[in-house]
């Protein structure tokens, strides 16, 4: 990367990060993302005990359930009207008017919105360990580093499904209305109404799962679990199929590499589409 290319990058860094800084959709994000922490440490959730996991490794993989099904929707849904917006209120026409590449411009944004997704996510862990260490708790430092890896595939998966919608929608309420849409089919439909149909005809239970792994979402809650509960003994009979195909090790690099690689390839195709399109 030559010098001018990588001084755009980092201005359009900088300036993505100092306006997403004064954005509402990040300060009630971080609000929800600590909050949640916060109030878990308040319930005392980390003195009980439940199928065997107490201290911070109850606390955690309690706020990480929840995180889950928190994080994908606030980045979608913000992210997915970023571009549409601002060509919409004609902001776009005004920012590529600077002399910075397009690629620049985009993925400069990319990496700006991934950055302010995970800090508040890192400063709830972190807040955890803090606790953890006040109560004389054991910190697992692995599972905590675990986590953050897991969290930040998972944003990067979303991301650049947000990126992608927003490049190809022509309108807001397009966007908003694809984003949600794909938000419910990924959190309620696909695990509930889906599975619940191929198993009640009778398809074979290796491929049952295999659809089911294929939803970000599952992987990175099975990932979760599988840190504290190497059996699986919470998911039954499926994890026998899992264990046996990918083993403790190598479903935790599946779910730390698949979702990373999905939002990736959408962030691409999102770039190739809103290049190849009418910007203003």
């Amino acid at each position: 990367m030559t010098q001018a290319p990588r001084a755009g990058f980092g201005l359009m860094l900088r300036l993505e990060l100092a306006e997403s800084l004064r954005s509402r959709w990040f300060h009630f994000y971080s609000v929800v993302v600590i909050g949640l922490m916060l109030l878990l440490i308040g319930t005392g959730i980390s003195e009980s005990r439940v199928l065997g996991f107490t201290g911070l490794s109850r606390l955690l993989v309690t706020y990480i359930q929840i995180t889950m099904a928190v994080l994908p929707l606030f980045i979608i849904v913000a992210t997915a009207r970023s571009m549409v917006g601002d060509r919409e209120a004609g902001n776009l026409e005004y920012m590529l008017a600077f002399p910075v590449g397009l690629g620049t411009w985009f993925w400069g944004r990319f990496v700006a919105r991934l950055v302010l997704i995970l800090l508040p996510v890192l400063l709830a862990l972190g807040i955890a360990a803090v606790f953890g260490a006040m109560k004389g708790h054991e910190i697992p430092w692995r599972h905590v580093g675990l986590y953050s890896g897991l969290t930040a595939a998972l944003a990067t998966c979303f991301l650049g499904i947000g990126f992608f919608l927003s490049a190809v929608s022509r309108s807001t309420e397009v966007a908003l209305g694809a984003s949600l849409m794909i938000w419910l089919l990924l959190v309620a439909l696909l695990d509930l109404l889906l599975l619940s149909v191929l198993i009640k005809a009778q398809f074979v239970p290796d491929f049952v799962i295999a659809i089911a792994l294929a939803n970000p979402l599952q992987s990175f809650r099975t990932a979760s679990m599988i840190l504290f509960d190497p059996q699986l003994i919470l998911l039954g009979p499926a994890s026998y199929v899992i264990l046996d195909n990918f083993g403790v090790n190598g479903y935790v690099a599946w779910a730390l590499t698949y979702p990373a690689a999905i939002g990736l390839a959408f962030a691409g195709l999102g770039y190739w589409r809103f290049a190849k399109s009418d910007l203003v």
